[in-house]
């Protein structure tokens, strides 16, 4: 499951996000999502695997980002123009579908 969700990260296009919920539903059941964070907190490589493009179902950054928190998650975003207010994206605009 774990190459699964980070073979998953590879497909998000530069600017896009995706909720742990959406990769979840990728691996086949939605209520994984907390799964999901797991792995995603023991990401082996930040640099190959993008982790940081993954926000919760409302669009919120993870106060427990492995690489920095939410300033380092927030920076991250901001590099690839993706706005951050208050330390969330609005989907409408950045969600990967």
């Amino acid at each position: 499951m774990k190459e699964q969700v980070y073979q998953y990260l590879l497909l998000i296009p530069k600017g896009k996000v995706v909720t742990y919920a959406q990769i979840a539903e990728y691996l086949g059941n939605r209520k994984l999502a907390r799964v999901v964070g797991n792995i995603l907190h023991h990401n082996p490589d930040q640099n190959k695997y993008p982790c940081y493009k993954v926000v919760n179902s409302k669009g919120k950054l993870s106060k427990n980002f492995a690489f920095g928190g939410l300033r380092g998650q927030k920076e991250k975003l901001e590099k690839e123009k993706i706005e951050v207010v208050n330390f969330q994206v609005d989907l409408t605009k950045y969600q990967y579908k």
